[in-house]
């Protein structure tokens, strides 16, 4: 079965259904694939930045996207040595009313997005729909072939294809498309703790734990706290092979605050590990394909910007091809634009992780230093404009964008 559009957009995630949106505003045909049947998937980043919020507003979803269930993330801040916490990003210092992260489950975001995207006739979207393969001819891609989860399996020929399918990109690997891959020295375990109702943790609050060569990082939920554990790269065998009994003891030795509900990881099963991946694309396109978000480049879970670029490239997209696509020309010049505007923020940001890597990760998970980064707590404690620099790198990124007027309401 062979059917056309005039962009695909492969994979729906916070990139493929924003760009859905903005594209079918302008009127433009757009269909999203994606294979899951639903958004509801953990440890996937739950934050929405500023420059999101405000994009919510420019699209007129202002109002609505705040009555989503939600919480606040004033400042990010970390435990030195003698257990008191510093301040080390703090959003107070922006402009209200975006100075705030909202933390929310993705999988709320993405629903929320799809569903305003579908009152928009030119969108489609499609779940339950695997793309298979890259549909060329010669060296210009055309469109996709996919399978659905009753096995049926088909084509879609599309003027433009964008692939939003993540780190581990299908259409960019048949593309012939390699990115250029960074060190990253660790890996992490993510996990969940129960938080009692009479624990007076800051909601939303991010508080990173050193303790020798040990880092964790506690997220505070609703009912919930969201745990992620480092590990140097490549450590996952040895984790495994010493069981669950250990890792519990990590953490109970990091927070042991928490130490009476560790026993809820009954195996090392219940953790899911990230294979951390920082990489980009030195070219994120090909004639009629065009990559963004984690498939254009893999970001570190450092400061959690990997949606908010993400979005920020789907914006971008729309604006710089809405009107070759209204056309029905778009060239490999008009797609060179996207990622001449898009690497600028892209390169800022991984070079912002590596240093972070190489300053705090990697001396402490390879036994060369210990402990919270002495430099990080004096600048937090004794330079108040230093905290307004890591708030609006995270807040905004270094090119927010805008809204496109067609796109607006």
């Amino acid at each position: 079965m062979s059917e056309s559009t005039t962009v695909l957009v492969s994979g729906g995630g916070p990139a493929g259904l924003m760009l859905g949106l903005l594209l079918a505003r302008a009127g433009i045909e757009v269909t999203v694939l994606e294979k899951h049947g639903d958004f509801l998937r953990d440890f996937r980043g739950d934050t929405v930045h500023a420059a999101t919020v405000r994009l919510m507003d420019e699209l007129g979803l202002g109002e609505k996207f705040r009555r989503l269930p939600q919480s606040r993330l004033g400042n990010v801040r970390m435990a030195a040595a003698d257990g008191s916490l510093v301040t080390l990003g703090d959003f107070g210092t922006l402009s209200p009313p975006y100075d705030y992260i909202a933390m929310m489950p993705q999988w709320d975001l993405l629903s929320f997005i799809a569903a305003e995207a579908e009152r928009e006739p030119a969108f489609t979207l499609r779940m339950n729909t695997e793309v298979t393969g890259l549909i060329r001819e010669g060296d210009v891609a055309t469109g996709v072939r996919y399978r659905t989860a009753d096995g049926t399996e088909g084509e879609i020929r599309a003027e433009l294809t964008v692939a939003c399918d993540g780190r581990h990109s299908l259409l960019r690997r048949e593309a012939g498309l390699v990115p250029r891959e960074y060190p990253v020295p660790f890996d992490v375990w993510w996990f969940r703790l129960p938080r009692h109702a009479h624990e007076e943790d800051e909601i939303a609050a991010v508080l990173p734990r050193f303790d020798g060569d040990q880092i964790m990082l506690k997220l505070v939920r609703d009912d919930f706290y969201q745990m992620a554990y480092f590990t140097e790269k490549g450590a996952g065998p040895r984790v495994r092979a010493e069981g669950v009994e250990r890792f519990r003891e990590r953490v109970a030795r990091l927070a042991p605050e928490l130490a009476d509900r560790v026993d809820v990881i009954e195996s090392v099963d219940d953790l899911h590990m990230l294979d951390v991946k920082l990489n980009r694309l030195e070219r994120w396109y090909r004639a009629g394909l065009l990559c963004i978000g984690d498939a254009a480049h893999a970001m570190s879970p450092a400061g959690g910007m990997g949606i908010n670029l993400a979005i920020q490239d789907a914006v971008a997209t729309a604006a710089l091809l809405a009107g070759p696509l209204r056309r029905h020309r778009v060239t490999t010049r008009d797609l060179a634009r996207v990622q001449r505007r898009r690497t600028p923020p892209t390169v800022i940001v991984q070079a912002a992780q590596r240093f972070l890597q190489r300053a705090i990760f990697e001396p402490r998970l390879t036994g060369k230093a210990s402990g919270p980064p002495r430099l990080a707590v004096f600048l937090g404690r004794n330079v108040p404009v230093f905290r307004r620099f890591p708030a609006r790198l995270i807040a905004f990124g270094p090119r927010p964008e805008h809204a496109p007027a067609f796109a607006r309401r």
